[in-house]
């Protein structure tokens, strides 16, 4: 059962192979930190940092399954590809002086997304 995202995880969930004890729960916490720091990162370094947190959300997912951090890893992964989407939108939208505004939008969603998600990890909360 997963957690509603009000709600300090304190049960174990289970991963659909074994129950997760105390130890793997500290572990699925850091590696979901570290995604969160790289999509940050990835900011100011020209996205490389992003594409390495996507490609450890993707391995991580699975193995996180039943859990909050499932939740955070598949919404950084959504996060990605819309953000993908929208910039290329943003950027055929220039030919008409637009898409430098949709761009800066796409920017400040994203900033929103990376600070909301790192903020219910660090509570313990899932995404959702």
């Amino acid at each position: 059962m997963q957690p509603d995202n009000h709600h300090v995880v304190t049960a174990a969930p289970t991963t659909g192979h074994s129950p997760v004890n105390d130890e793997q729960l500290k572990s699925f916490k850091n590696y979901t930190m570290i995604v969160y720091g790289l999509y940050a990162l990835g900011l100011f370094l020209g996205g490389v940092p992003t594409v390495i947190g996507l490609i450890v959300a993707y391995l991580k997912r699975k193995e996180y399954s039943g859990t909050i951090y499932a939740e955070h890893l598949s919404f950084l992964i959504r996060t990605f590809w819309y953000g993908v989407l929208w910039s290329i939108v943003a950027l055929i939208l220039a030919l008409v002086y637009i898409g430098f505004i949709v761009m800066f939008v796409v920017g400040i969603w994203y900033i929103y997304r990376i600070v909301r998600g790192f903020l219910y990890l660090n509570d313990g909360k899932g995404i959702w």
